[in-house]
């Protein structure tokens, strides 16, 4: 196997067609995480308007909303890894009934976490140790970000159909809607009704309702006239993403844990933990290249294995990861540039400001690492290998972040920094065991958890 990758990665000719076909997948994925970060960026200004209690509430707020959403995002990384097979793969028949099922799972699955986040939101939040200011802002935000769940895991679940099967212009035009509606309604809710901030949730919520509507009507050429459900295609889904979906427990309870290690902190703790939720949202718009590469790799990989052009999708791995990479390092070199001028644009508190660029100085140090390790974890999940990653994760957040993040800011006293650099030190941990994962090539040869043999990929060793 080792032949064919040296090989195959000195074909000029080969890399080009590789390099173009990731890149048409990976700019309309750019764009659309793009419109993402910019409703998050969006809520996250709104919030520092109104004040710094408001802009820790609403971080507080939105770290429980994605532990509610990561059924739906852990659905959407099967569905992707089982129709992008099925799309290349020539089976007609067998890509509606993934596409009808996994769309009924993925309600059905929203429609229970929706009732989960209404009936509990008050106690998760009551149950927390944070500072009782942040209590009440933080429920109610909670509570209709809760309310929405159910519809941003059908625009999850589309959104990932849409891409799999080469509608992902489709998507791209459902995202940038959202993104200007959530834009315009934040601002026209929260200062121009006496919503004020509940209007940063409720602008989320109607936004991502008529991104429904819209996927629903691209989607119509891809389901069924009379629905038809199987539970053969919706096991293989699941089989596939709960390992994706441990994996965002590990990461957002991992979160979580760092927002109550920084409640701890004995000074200026409410401050530092506005500062935490604007770094987050300011180094998520650095990694948008790493991320959209990351879903662009399960796509192109998973329909190169359904084509079973093994070698292809081992080397289109690599090209994406080095492109996104490259895009990283240039928008890292730009934020680190403008550290202050950036953080000033989401606060105007000097403390909030100040800790900020020093997270911006510290966190940012790892993007580069971040990102190669992203995006070929994108191809491993776009093969099913799901489980690895899983695992890898929780070794990273749980047995190295989180004691490192204790031992540095409280036992060595050395405060927030201390959480930053643990940070740095569980991704290159995190990165370097995905690379060893990937150069290893199990998972070339290996089939789709709980796929019948009809819709698995097993290629024999050369």
């Amino acid at each position: 196997m080792k032949d064919y990758r040296l090989r195959g990665l000195f074909k000029n000719e080969k890399i080009r067609k590789l390099f173009l076909q990731s890149w048409s997948v990976s700019w309309p994925m750019s764009l659309v995480m793009f419109f993402m970060f910019f409703i998050g960026l969006t809520d996250v200004y709104v919030a520092g308007k109104i004040g710094k209690e408001v802009q820790a509430a609403y971080g507080l707020a939105t770290q429980i909303y994605f532990i509610l959403i990561i059924v739906g995002l852990a659905l959407s990384v099967g569905t992707v890894s089982l129709v992008s097979r099925l799309y290349t793969s020539g089976k007609k028949e067998e890509f509606t009934v993934a596409v009808d099922s996994s769309l009924a799972a993925a309600l059905v699955c929203g429609l229970l976490l929706t009732a989960v986040g209404l009936i509990f939101s008050d106690k998760i939040i009551q149950f927390l140790q944070v500072p009782d200011i942040l209590k009440i802002r933080a429920s109610e935000l909670l509570r209709i970000y809760s309310a929405g769940v159910v519809f941003s895991y059908f625009l999850i679940n589309s959104n990932g159909i849409l891409r799999a099967s080469g509608l992902i212009r489709n998507s791209l035009i459902t995202m940038a809607l959202v993104c200007a509606l959530n834009a315009v309604l934040n601002f026209a809710l929260a200062f121009g009704t006496p919503l004020g901030y509940r209007g940063i949730a409720l602008a989320t919520l109607s936004s991502t309702v008529i991104g429904c509507g819209m996927n629903l009507f691209y989607l119509r050429s891809r389901i069924s006239k009379l629905f038809k459900f199987s539970f053969a295609p919706v096991k293989t889904v699941f089989s596939i993403g709960w390992p994706a979906g441990l994996m965002q427990v590990l990461w957002q309870t991992g979160a979580m844990a760092l927002f109550l290690f920084l409640a701890a902190l004995p000074q200026h703790n409410v401050e530092i933990m506005a500062a935490f939720t604007n770094g987050l949202k300011i180094e998520s718009a650095i990694f948008l290249p790493a991320f959209a590469f990351n879903m662009a790799n399960a796509v192109v990989v998973g329909n190169l294995l359904g084509e079973k052009n093994r070698q292809d999708a081992f080397l289109i791995g690599i090209v994406t990861a080095v492109l996104g990479v490259a895009l990283t390092l240039l928008m890292t070199a730009l934020v680190m540039l403008n550290a202050r001028s950036i953080a000033l644009l989401l606060s105007p508190n000097i403390v909030v400001v100040n800790e900020c660029v020093r997270y911006i100085y510290i966190a940012l140090l790892s993007e580069p690492v971040m990102a190669w390790g992203a995006i070929l974890a994108g191809a491993l999940n776009g093969a099913g290998d799901t489980r690895s990653i899983m695992k890898i994760t929780g070794v990273s957040i749980w047995l190295v972040r989180l004691p490192l993040s204790f031992l540095f800011a409280f036992t060595l006293k050395f405060g927030a920094p201390g959480v930053w650099w643990a940070m740095n030190l569980s991704l290159l941990v995190q990165s370097a065991l995905i690379s060893l994962r990937y150069f290893k090539g199990k998972w070339l040869v290996e089939k789709l958890p709980g796929a019948p043999e009809a819709v698995s990929v097993v290629i024999p060793v050369e």
